[in-house]
């Protein structure tokens, strides 16, 4: 999967229903702050909210270099 690009076969209709206040705050802070080591604390949140979509909750806890423009980030955002 590429961060900016994303998974080209993802479709997001629960989107809306996971993207609570405390996911959008967290995804906010990554972004704001670059702090994109933080992604498996949105995956976490996103847990909480009902996600349970192992593309997304794989991609937050991959053990990679994340960058602005990641498409969970965005997503959780709510950016397309």
């Amino acid at each position: 999967m590429n961060d900016v690009l994303g998974n080209a076969g993802f479709s997001d209709p629960d989107w809306p229903e996971w993207r609570t206040q405390t996911v959008r705050l967290i995804a906010r802070s990554i972004y704001r702050e670059r702090t994109f080591d933080q992604l498996p604390i949105l995956a976490d949140a996103l847990q909480d909210a009902g996600c349970d979509d192992e593309a997304v909750l794989t991609h937050c806890r991959a053990a990679k270099e994340h960058v602005r423009g990641c498409w969970v980030v965005d997503l959780a955002m709510g950016v397309s």
